[in-house]
């Protein structure tokens, strides 16, 4: 049994540990990004500086509704796939979607660029990984995601948010 010294002890050691990490932000690589219901509050937060109200969180969750149904009805290989609950059910950006679906969920994004060096400077530490899966394209999207395309595939995900 731990005496109350120690434990005091321990616990600022692990207040002090979480602070340092809180202080690094977030720097990552993931085979998921964003949902389409977070960049979308992200857009309308930064649009208007309020959240989104229930009518048109209702409207644009109808609108994507039927974009994604009629996409796949345009691509029923897509609809017979296995990631398609990603896609339909879960409206989360994966590694192996095409630009046009992540077009469906995400929106145009902020910026892009074909630009080797600029690409290398978005994926950051992550550079070599995401230069290795074949990345020539780069999309920027709000709360720091970074989406890498070859060719129509998105290959490579990332996300840097510097702490505040």
């Amino acid at each position: 049994m731990l005496g109350v010294r120690a434990r005091i002890t321990l616990a600022l050691a692990l207040v002090l540990a979480l602070s340092a990490c809180a202080a690094l932000g977030t720097d990552q690589r993931s085979t998921q990004g964003p949902t389409a219901e977070e960049v979308w509050t992200a857009s309308v937060v930064l649009s208007s500086g309020r959240t989104p109200t229930f009518d048109e969180k209702r409207h644009w969750d109808l609108a994507l509704d039927q974009k994604i149904s009629d996409y796949l009805r345009r691509h029923p290989e897509a609809a017979n796939a296995l990631d398609v609950s990603t896609f339909r059910f879960l409206r989360q950006v994966a590694v192996g979607m095409t630009k046009e679906q992540v077009l469906i969920l995400l929106g145009s994004p902020a910026a892009t660029t074909t630009d080797g060096a600029e690409i290398a400077k978005l994926a950051r530490g992550h550079w070599l990984a995401v230069n290795a899966s074949g990345a020539r394209e780069a999309w920027v999207y709000p709360q720091g995601w970074r989406l890498y395309f070859a060719d129509t595939r998105l290959v490579d995900i990332t996300q840097y948010l510097e702490s505040r």
